[in-house]
């Protein structure tokens, strides 16, 4: 007999396994969801510090930094781009959401060489 409760015992424990499992599964979802978003986010910051710099090279050397800067960001981002060229090279790009309706986030990033910059 104790072989049959501990059948109906090993039983409910899987039972409750599965619940569990089908409960943590909408939450690992968002959290994966959520450092993707976080990635995304990272390169477009990452696109638009590169953009700056390309633009601040070229405005150091006499050339267009605006058209610098646009050209050096990845064509996804080109878009929504924010150039300014008045103090330095500063570049805004919106961050491509996963989701519709996400409200639009913008990151930047900003440079400036001097002649003697290299």
């Amino acid at each position: 007999m104790p072989r049959a409760l501990s059948r109906s015992a090993t039983s409910a424990e899987a039972g409750t396994a599965s619940v569990e499992l089908i409960a943590v599964v909408p939450f690992l979802l968002l959290a994966l969801l959520v450092a993707a978003q976080v990635a995304i986010a990272g390169q477009a910051l990452w696109a638009a510090s590169v953009a700056a710099r390309a633009g601040a090279r070229a405005d150091l050397v006499g050339g267009e930094a605006t058209t610098a800067a646009r050209q050096a960001l990845p064509p996804a981002l080109r878009a929504g781009a924010e150039v300014d060229d008045s103090n330095g090279v500063a570049v805004r790009v919106p961050v491509p959401g996963l989701l519709p309706r996400f409200p639009e986030v913008l990151v930047g990033a900003s440079s400036g060489l001097e002649a003697d910059d290299g």
